[in-house]
């Protein structure tokens, strides 16, 4: 997902909402979003780790990660390309699941 989806996303559920759900909502959201320029950063210093995608949620990819050093350096590489994409994807999965707890 990109950047301008994302947004287009976050608006469109906010614009639903009337003013004390909306706030509740962006706050809510504000507590839990992840950044996708520091998962980039997580990416490069401690992608051979898996840090990036256990911060993101995907714990599976992050022992996997994490047991080959980072693919052998593969798969730090290619995430530096994905993992911007993956957080949004899981930002906005975090903002639906608490639009749709809001009503």
């Amino acid at each position: 997902m990109n950047q301008a989806a994302y947004r287009d996303l976050v608006v469109n559920i906010a614009s639903g909402l009337d003013d004390a759900k909306r706030a509740q909502f962006l706050s809510q959201l504000n507590s839990v979003e992840k950044n996708p320029v520091l998962m980039f950063g997580f990416n490069y210093f401690l992608g051979f780790l898996g840090v990036d995608r256990f911060l993101v949620g995907d714990i599976v990819a992050g022992i996997l990660k994490l047991l080959t050093l980072g693919g052998f350096g593969i798969w730090v590489l290619v995430d530096c390309f994905l993992i911007g994409s993956r957080t949004r994807t899981k930002n906005a999965m975090a903002a639906q699941r608490i639009a749709a707890s809001l009503g």
